[in-house]
């Protein structure tokens, strides 16, 4: 063999291994991405870690979990406080990747533990899903909660009745019953979930349309046209060309405190 065939054959020899290792990477980034169930649904949530979700703390850049608030055990997807000391207004929302409009979301959630030393009152057990939020890089560093519509998780207390799918409007109004609704958060018709319980909360979105929560299956809370508040300063900048209404936008989990654990976040695609 000549000398000048050796390097050719080696060059010939690393192209073949670099386009091996291309295809194997596109094959791993493929099998990533969530795929539809036999019946449309989709878990956005892959029971192993955080890939596709990004946190988005108070006080923090975006992408930093301050004290691992976000992190997945056992298959669960746990906000977490053992490693605060104080919680001290570092309210917490992690962001999925994707923008959505119309669709069917599916989460189930619980309580457990006690609430983070330096909670608000408020906020014992209590947590949420936020929809239709604005792009997680837009928020301000110090902001506490992006524009969206939250659907509101509240658990129990063992002793006094406390709805759950509520309503709450950080930046955002409605309109119920015909008329726009201005008031920060409204309760559901939901049953108590008292202690540690699994919840399955359900949302129906149609894009700027008609939005419903569901709780265990049952209807308790309907309302339409979602829209950005003009008297909100982080809306307001929000607010294009005079336009309101929210047609879409990011899906995020929310920590204000407790902890809270969902086992299963899944989302229907559906029609426009």
């Amino acid at each position: 063999m000549s000398n000048h065939q050796v390097p050719a054959r080696r060059a010939a020899m690393l192209g073949g291994l670099l386009a091996l290792a291309a295809a194997c990477w596109c094959g791993v980034a493929a099998a990533a991405e969530p795929a539809p169930s036999a019946d449309g649904w989709i878990s956005l949530f892959n029971g192993k870690d955080l890939t596709g979700w990004t946190p988005k703390i108070t006080g923090y850049d975006l992408g930093d979990n301050h004290a691992n608030t976000f992190r997945v055990e056992d298959g669960i997807l746990k906000v977490s406080y053992d490693q605060y000391k104080a919680f001290d207004g570092k309210f917490g929302h992690l962001f999925y990747k994707d923008k959505f409009s119309h669709y069917r979301l599916r989460i189930e959630y619980r309580f457990v533990g006690k609430q983070a030393p330096g909670g608000p009152g408020w906020a014992i057990r209590n947590s949420g899903v936020m929809l239709h939020c604005q792009a997680p890089e837009t928020m301000r560093k110090e902001q506490e909660f992006p524009v969206s519509i939250e659907v509101q998780f509240l658990g129990g207390n063992g002793r006094d009745e406390r709805s759950t799918g509520n309503l709450c409007t950080p930046g955002t109004n409605v309109v119920m019953n015909g008329k726009l609704f201005t008031p920060h958060c409204t309760s559901s018709r939901s049953k108590t979930y008292h202690g540690d319980q699994w919840v399955t909360a359900e949302v129906e979105v149609h894009g700027s349309g008609d939005v419903r929560h569901y709780i265990n299956g049952e209807l308790v809370l309907q309302y339409q046209e979602p829209q950005l508040d003009e008297r909100d300063a982080d809306a307001k900048r929000l607010i294009v060309d005079g336009n309101k209404m929210l047609d879409a936008g990011y899906i995020s989990l929310q920590a204000e405190s407790h902890p809270v654990e969902f086992r299963r976040v899944e989302i229907l695609p559906l029609r426009e």
